[in-house]
C-alpha cells in the first residue's frame, strides 16, 4: 500500500542507487539495514508527502518515489540519490547511511531458496511456500524500486524480469510482487490468476496498493506484498469475488483508509512465452458512487464472466478484452465477418474458394476421373 505520504514511497528511493561500484550483497545489505525503522503505518506517513513528486498513475503502485532504469549494477546517481533519501527519511539519518557505506566489512546478505513445487503439495499449501518466499526477500522501505515494472510490456518480458528478481534476491515492492508471484505460479493450471488494485484515501491523500487475486476450486485468494500483514496475502478461501475485495476494505479500515477505487483485470496466461501485456483494469468500479450491493453485484458478476470465457476457450487462459463497465462493443466488433477475418490473415495470398484440383473431370454423378 502506497501513497505520496506513505514511508514506503520515503524509502523506496534509497533501493534505486544501490548499483554502482558495490558487490550485490553489499547493496542489498545496505537495503536491508536501511528498511527496519520504515514499516510505520499509512497514517503515520504523512510528513513525507510534500516531497514526493508527481508520477503516472500506471506508475503509483507501491508508492514508488525512484526507479532503477538502468540495470545492474546500480548506476552511481541512482546509488547516490538512494541513500539521500534515506537519510533524509530514517531515524538516525546521516549517522546510519555512513556507517554503512564506510564500513570497512560488510556480512553478505542469505539468498533464501526459491520453493519447489511437490506434486504431493496442495495449491493452497504451494501460494503459502511462495508467500514465505516474498516474505524472505523482505519489503523494500527504500523509496527506489529495484526492478522497473512497465504494466504495459509483454508478459514474456516481465517473466524475464521476475526471473532477475530471483537472481539479484533483492527487496521488494507490491506491484513486483504481482509479477513473481504470477512467475511461481505459472506451473498452476488449475490456478487462475489475475490483478486487483485498490486506490484509497486517508487524511486527504491517495494511496495505491495491487496484489495478485487467484481463483482454485471456486475460492477466492491473493498473494501480494506490504507493509501490513493483512493487505497482502489473502487465504483461498473466499466464495465469490465480491467476498476477496470486502476482506481488503475491512482490512484498509482498520488503517482509518476510505477505498475509493478498485480495478480487476483478466485472468493472466500459464504460458510464459505470450508477446500479450496483462490486462490490469478491465472493470473499473468507484467505490464512492456505487452502493454495497451494487458494487458486490459487479464484482460477482465479473467474477462469473471471467468462468465462462474461460470455460468456453480452449486456446487460451487469458480472454481478450470485450467490454468496459457501461460499455458494450456492438455485434459487428465482437464478431469479425469472413471477410475482415481474412483480411487478417498473416498469408497475404488471394484466397481460394472451393477451387476445384488441377486436372480432375467431373462426371454427372459425381465420380471424377483423373485424366
Amino acid at each position: 500500500m502506497t501513497g505520496p505520504n506513505s514511508p514506503s514511497r520515503a524509502c523506496s528511493s534509497a533501493a534505486k542507487i544501490g548499483r554502482h561500484g558495490r558487490s550485490k550483497s553489499t547493496s542489498s545489505y545496505c537495503l536491508r539495514s536501511s528498511s527496519g525503522a520504515e514499516s510505520a503505518s499509512p497514517g503515520d506517513s504523512t510528513n513525507n508527502s510534500a516531497r514526493s513528486p508527481p508520477v503516472e498513475e500506471e506508475e503509483k503502485d507501491g508508492g514508488v518515489l525512484f526507479y532503477d532504469r538502468t540495470g545492474f549494477p546500480i548506476d552511481g546517481l541512482t546509488w547516490d540519490r538512494m541513500w539521500s533519501h534515506v537519510a533524509k527519511v530514517h531515524p538516525d539519518g546521516h549517522e546510519m547511511v555512513d556507517g554503512i557505506r564506510n564500513a570497512a566489512y560488510l556480512s553478505k546478505h542469505p539468498v533464501p531458496s526459491v520453493p519447489n513445487f511437490k506434486p504431493s503439495m496442495s495449491v493452497p499449501d504451494w501460494l503459502v511456500a511462495i508467500q514465505n518466499y516474498m516474505k524472505t526477500l523482505q519489503y523494500n522501505h527504500t523509496g527506489t524500486q529495484f526492478f522497473e515494472i512497465r504494466k504495459t510490456r509483454p508478459l514474456c518480458g516481465l517473466m524475464e524480469t521476475a526471473r532477475e528478481m530471483i537472481r539479484e534476491s533483492l527487496p521488494i515492492k507490491c506491484l513486483e510482487a504481482v509479477i513473481l508471484g504470477i512467475y511461481l505460479t505459472n506451473g498452476l493450471t488449475s490456478l487462475e490468476r489475475f490483478p486487483i488494485s485498490f486506490k484509497t484515501q486517508f487524511s486527504g491523500h491517495c494511496f495505491h496498493h495491487v496484489v495478485l487475486g487467484g481463483v482454485w476450486n471456486g475460492r477466492y485468494g491473493s498473494l501480494g506484498m506490504s507493509r501490513r500483514p493483512d493487505l497482502m496475502n489473502k487465504p483461498l478461501t473466499h466464495r465469490t469475488l465480491g467476498d476477496l475485495v470486502a476482506e481488503f476494505e475491512s482490512s484498509y479500515k482498520r488503517y482509518q483508509h476510505t477505498l475509493k477505487k478498485v480495478k480487476i483485470g483478466l485472468y493472466v496466461p500459464h504460458d510464459p512465452h505470450v508477446f500479450q501485456p496483462i490486462e490490469w483494469k478491465y472493470l473499473v468500479l468507484n467505490v464512492a458512487k456505487l452502493g454495497e450491493e451494487e458494487m458486490r453485484k459487479e464484482l460477482e458478476k465479473h467474477g462469473r464472466d471471467m468462468r465462462m470465457k474461460i470455460l468456453k476457450s480452449s486456446t487460451a487462459q487469458s480472454p481478450i478484452k470485450e467490454r468496459s463497465r457501461g460499455k458494450s462493443l456492438s455485434p459487428r466488433r465482437r464478431q469479425s465477418s469472413p471477410q475482415r477475418q481474412c483480411g487478417h490473415r498473416r498469408d497475404k495470398s488471394p484466397v481460394t474458394v472451393d477451387r476445384k484440383p488441377p486436372g480432375l473431370s467431373t462426371l454427372s454423378d459425381g465420380y471424377q476421373i483423373r485424366i
